[in-house]
């Protein structure tokens, strides 16, 4: 029998271990009242600006796919190849690399806006007109450790909120059953939980992790989803009486903040029980759908699942969604065998991703949802030994999809050579910037107050690039 008479202390340690069996009383009085929780720290807040996008799907290469061999065409490095390059180096390298190497693969245009792209990607050059691309990314580190967290967080030596935290403050969520940010298969290394961490925002907006990078998704999935410890009736009766303490208590001694999170956390743990499971289920996707994906392919089908369960939480409500193409040889980042290693992961994703933009124009979801593919950085178009490519932040190419941009567009260009970023320069703080703008939020007004002075996901730079926007 579970006893009748308790503390507030022995309700939470015992609801703790339901794992948010606290979420049942509020939800069931909110639907009984015909209203919703305004104190909710994730109830959906209205934008500054008006939205292109109402969600993100960030496509994380990891590792640092290369410019030059993917979507960046340079014919002057075939010519020169094996030659010295003709101007200076950057001052700060990670390693060092001899004369100019010229891409294994040749590169074809494509579609109404003669886009380039190699042959690694050939289902993927069949949407070249869904994508804008940004030919002239840089950064400022060029450690996968550092860069990999500026990417996410906007800083590369400071913990600081990630980018889909920011969105979550700055938006809430669409559906108040499922986390407002999710990142599937995320990498352990180069920062780990930083780079989803809501860092010193409240805790509500951090982002939930399914699985990690090391295991495979099919096994990506909310650890203690379930509650077998108790029937949703106890869970009520705990929860009524909950509700009285906490009452009592606030007449007395006032809100505390450490109690409201612990309790927002189990509201949402509980509605997730009964909804996440239900995304995170394919069974229900059709044979073509699922081909689509690649599921049937032992090559394509762990990204392909990652891409697919993307789908679904973007059309739940979610309003940051990553995928993390990540193993234990950090996935793009071919100091050597560059061949061997880019072709095994194109092959990887290629159909994947392609197979993600048609499936979401197909159903209406692309022109609100904002795709986002990258790597941390690029790759020098000089050797590193032999047959590889060393870390490159100085210039590089990140693309865009739907969500309010020109498919189409090929925006910026690094040199001749494909080494620094040269015309229509886009820092990251500026590519921030212009996704927070896509969502409705100006980055200079997105900030929040800590440790004495506002804080922001440009900090105290970033332009907005309105010329990617349709």
């Amino acid at each position: 029998m579970f006893p009748l008479a308790m503390t507030r202390r022995q309700v939470l340690k015992n609801s703790a271990a339901g794992f948010g069996s606290m979420a049942l009383a509020a939800l069931l009085n909110e639907t009984a009242r015909g209203e919703t929780n305004s104190a909710n720290p994730l109830a959906p807040r209205p934008p500054h600006l008006p939205a292109r996008a109402k969600r993100v799907i960030f496509l994380f290469m990891s590792g640092g796919p290369s410019q030059v061999d993917t979507f960046d065409y340079k014919p002057l490095l075939t010519r020169d190849d094996g030659k010295p390059i003709p101007f200076e180096k950057p001052k700060v390298q990670f390693n060092s690399t001899g004369n100019l190497l010229k891409s294994p693969w040749q590169f074809k245009q494509y579609g109404e806006s003669g886009g380039w792209v190699s042959e690694l990607f050939p289902k993927l050059a069949e949407r070249i007109d869904d994508l804008c691309m940004i030919h002239s990314i840089h950064g400022s580190n060029p450690a996968h450790g550092g860069a990999v967290m500026k990417i996410h967080t906007g800083s590369d030596n400071f913990v600081r909120p990630s980018i889909g935290s920011w969105v979550s403050y700055g938006l809430g969520t669409e559906n108040a059953n499922l986390p407002s940010f999710v990142t599937i298969c995320p990498t352990l290394a180069f920062g780990g939980i930083n780079n989803w961490s809501s860092a010193f925002l409240p805790g509500v907006y951090q982002g939930t992790p399914l699985g990690d990078a090391s295991i495979p998704s099919e096994k990506a999935k909310v650890k203690y989803i379930e509650n077998s410890r108790l029937p949703r009736e106890i869970q009520r009766l705990q929860l009524d009486r909950l509700y009285q303490l906490n009452s009592q208590h606030r007449q007395h001694a006032g809100p505390e903040a450490a109690l409201e999170a612990r309790i927002n956390s189990f509201e949402l743990a509980f509605r997730m029980q009964s909804e996440l499971p239900k995304v995170e289920d394919l069974s229900g996707e059709s044979e073509a759908t699922q081909k689509l994906y690649g599921l049937d392919n032992p090559v394509t089908a762990n990204f392909g699942r990652m891409c697919l369960m993307a789908r679904r939480f973007a059309e739940s409500g979610v309003r940051f969604i990553q995928v993390t193409h990540n193993d234990s040889k950090v996935q793009w980042d071919q100091h050597s065998d560059l061949k061997n290693g880019h072709e095994k992961n194109a092959r990887e994703v290629d159909l994947p991703i392609a197979g993600l933009l048609y499936d979401l124009k197909e159903r209406g979801l692309l022109d609100d949802t904002l795709i986002w593919w990258g790597g941390e950085f690029g790759r020098t178009p000089t050797a590193e030994g032999p047959d590889g490519r060393d870390h490159n932040p100085e210039g590089f190419t990140m693309w865009l999809a739907g969500g309010g941009v020109k498919g189409g567009l090929h925006y910026g260009s690094t040199d001749d050579y494909g080494y620094f970023a040269a015309q229509n320069k886009v820092h990251v703080h500026d590519l921030h910037a212009t996704i927070l703008h896509l969502l409705g939020l100006d980055h200079e007004r997105l900030t929040y107050r800590y440790s004495g002075r506002d804080f922001r996901l440009t900090d105290v730079e970033g332009n907005v690039v309105k010329e990617l926007f349709s």
